[in-house]
């Protein structure tokens, strides 16, 4: 089974570290939505939500017995680290590393693939860190 995950992480304040959150959606290969969920994650980086998101969404795509995993992110700094393309050097990303490239173990494969914020899927996604992060607000 083909799964696509499309991710989205954020934090306000991004400067420092402000209130992050997360979404997610998981669907088939058509694009059907199986799953989606956003979640706040407490203060941290954008890059640490980002890592957070695709880490929770690959915990609970094993659920779906998905074999080929493509994960869709508009985090380029994120998706370029995981292919290999630049290195990780903050301490605490590198574990949020780690941390997927052990969940890659669950899957036959995992693609990555970074696609522009404009993208349907990953607006959606974006809407539910809003949400999450707008309710906490209040």
């Amino acid at each position: 089974m083909i799964l696509n995950i499309y991710t989205d992480g954020g934090s306000r304040n991004n400067s420092a570290e402000g209130e992050s959150a997360i979404g997610f959606i998981i669907c088939n290969s058509e694009n059907k939505i199986l799953y989606e969920k956003g979640q706040y994650i407490g203060k941290g980086t954008n890059n640490r939500a980002e890592y957070t998101a695709l880490i929770t969404a690959l915990g609970v795509a094993k659920q779906y017995k998905g074999e080929t995993i493509n994960c869709y992110s508009d985090s380029q700094l994120m998706i370029k680290q995981l292919l290999g393309e630049y290195r990780v050097k903050n301490p605490g990303l590198s574990k949020l590393f780690d941390k997927v490239k052990e969940l890659e173990s669950d899957f036959k494969s995992v693609n990555y693939t970074h696609v522009r914020r404009e993208h349907k899927m990953i607006g959606l996604a974006d809407g539910l860190v809003n949400q999450v992060l707008d309710e906490k607000g209040k």
